[in-house]
């Protein structure tokens, strides 16, 4: 029994203390009494003053319910709270038993931090929160933040917007629905739809969620970021930016359009040097162009993208192909100059053109700028053309010479100029039967060929040239495949997602394999030839 009682007694003390800590102390030069027209509420005029729990409040007038332990306060209110926290409005309601204000008409508050100016502002002193929901301005020393709805925690100095927010500097102007924004730090937190827009330059960034450093200008975006610069954008599934550097990084997803040039690269991992115009990718790597409305995709393991629009150089270098449709690729570096429209690969190239396999030691590619097609090739030392027998798996038509020159006609290659020791084998084939009547070796020191579709339709001898004609069935071993062939059909990239294959580098060349087998035996008098409805006939060419 003492047990309870004891109980008890701490219980009642403590309401009573309760009740002590919620009443309000109050001021006034006069106090009235109306029941009539202000029922239960004692009327306060003259310097009002209200203390109650860690506030001051003064007004010119002021109601206090006693009852209900609520005051309201009328013209000219200040709440002051300790030494940091001052507003002014035309009115507030203040509930001492939940410790909840209401204060509208020409509301102001201050912190060290920051204004707040709104009509309408909740004071919800237990949890130390202000919210406003029909529109206010907060002003820092960096920024000025405005949204319909909002919440301000005192502790954290943090606001939480919601509904056609901004937050604006001289520099950037920032749009969102919902943000978290911190006035001591000058960061927001960005969740939902939301662009940042540079004044100066009007580069902007797009972002569904991410964090922004208004005072540093450093941001950083994990949910569809986009970043619009003046002649690039940039989109990943995060990117980092930093403005005073002109740095940003993308990872993930990664596609970076050049407005100017109609280009696009993609990959895994990116860096842009916004003040040095370069651009570095790398993981995935892919370069895409639009070649005369068809595109041209090149992978490689690194992407560097260097200079202005009117100077940009594009590298591409480590295990590269090329993919197009009427054009197939391969090498270990690209180098291409956007503005003459030269593209030049290095190291082992081999490029692919209708039925033709083309290698030397440096393949040059030259487009026109304007019309953004295929124009001439140079083939440089080592020059060597292949293409596979219409019917004969086993047979090649070569050319092969010191340089080569070709010119193209609607992308596709038309002439074709073999300078120094050139040399060529033909299967010739009768055109209406396909059945394969001789095989010519010539040796020139230059030859011109013109192509139709792929094929030889005529070819020029610009010097004495010196050549054999053999029937099928004696036609010398040595002379079925020039010496350095090499057919390569397993490297070429057949449909787009084959640039992304990695060739077995243990697996024997083609020229190793031929060098291994014993010499072939000329079937051509023991069995005809079979053919699948009417393939295109290798016509003899036409000497000039």
């Amino acid at each position: 029994m003492k047990r309870i009682l004891f109980l008890l007694l701490v219980i009642s003390s403590f309401v009573s203390f309760s009740q002590e800590k919620r009443k309000i102390e109050y001021y006034a030069e006069q106090q009235e009494a109306d029941e009539e027209k202000y029922p239960g509420a004692t009327l306060l005029i003259g310097n009002v003053k209200m203390i109650h729990d860690g506030i001051i409040l003064t007004s010119q007038q002021a109601l206090y319910y006693k009852d209900k332990n609520f005051f309201k306060a009328i013209g000219n209110v200040l709440i002051k709270q300790g030494d940091t926290i001052t507003q002014t409005s035309n009115y507030t309601d203040y509930d001492a038993n939940s410790m909840q204000a209401l204060s509208w008409g020409n509301v102001v508050l201050k912190d060290p931090t920051m204004t707040l100016t709104t009509d309408t502002l909740h004071f919800d002193r237990l949890n130390q929160k202000l919210y406003y929901r029909s529109y206010a301005t907060i002003k820092d020393q960096t920024n000025t933040l405005k949204s319909k709805n909002g919440n301000f925690y005192l502790a954290d100095k943090k606001f939480t917007a919601t509904t056609r927010v901004t937050v604006v500097n001289p520099e950037h102007h920032l749009e969102s629905d919902h943000l978290d924004y911190y006035t001591n730090s000058g960061i927001a937190y960005l969740y939902g739809p939301s662009t940042i827009t540079n004044t100066q330059n009007d580069n902007r960034i797009y972002c569904e969620k991410g964090f922004y450093n208004t005072k540093t200008d450093v941001s950083h975006f994990v949910k569809n970021a986009k970043l619009y610069l003046k002649e690039r954008t940039v989109e990943g599934d995060s990117l980092y930016y930093d403005k005073r550097k002109g740095f940003a990084s993308a990872t993930n997803n990664i596609q970076v359009i050049d407005t100017v040039q109609n280009f696009i690269t993609r990959g895994n991992y990116a860096e842009i040097f916004e003040l040095k115009d370069s651009l570095y990718i790398i993981k995935k790597a892919l370069a895409i162009s639009i070649i005369d409305k068809d595109s041209m995709f090149i992978h490689g393991d690194t992407i560097l993208v260097t200079g202005k629009p009117d100077k940009r150089i594009v590298r591409i270098y480590h295990n590269v192909k090329i993919f197009k449709s009427d054009l197939q690729g391969k090498c270990d570096s690209i180098h291409t100059n956007q503005v003459n429209g030269l593209t030049r690969m290095f190291k082992n190239p081999v490029i692919w053109s209708d039925q033709n396999q083309i290698t030397g030691d440096t393949i040059h590619l030259l487009s026109n700028v304007e019309t953004e097609k295929l124009d001439s090739l140079k083939v440089l030392n080592n020059s060597f053309i292949v293409s596979k027998d219409s019917i004969s798996k086993e047979d090649f038509n070569q050319i092969k010479g010191r340089n080569m020159f070709g010119k193209f006609r609607e992308n596709k290659l038309h002439l074709l100029l073999v300078k120094g020791n050139a040399e060529s084998v033909y299967f010739n084939r009768n055109e209406d039967t396909q059945v394969l009547e001789t095989i010519t070796k010539e040796i020139s020191s230059n030859i011109e060929f013109t192509l139709e579709q792929g094929q030889i339709e005529t070819i020029k001898y610009l010097k004495k040239s010196d050549g054999n004609t053999y029937p099928p069935s004696k036609l010398p071993d040595d002379v079925r495949k020039l010496k350095g062939f090499i057919w390569r059909e397993d490297e070429q990239p057949k449909k787009m997602e084959d640039i992304f294959i990695h060739d077995d580098k243990s697996k024997k060349p083609l020229k190793e394999e031929v060098k291994s087998k014993k010499p072939s035996v000329n079937l051509d008098k023991k069995k005809k030839v079979k053919t699948k409805g009417k393939p295109k006939p290798n016509r003899s060419p036409k000497k000039q």
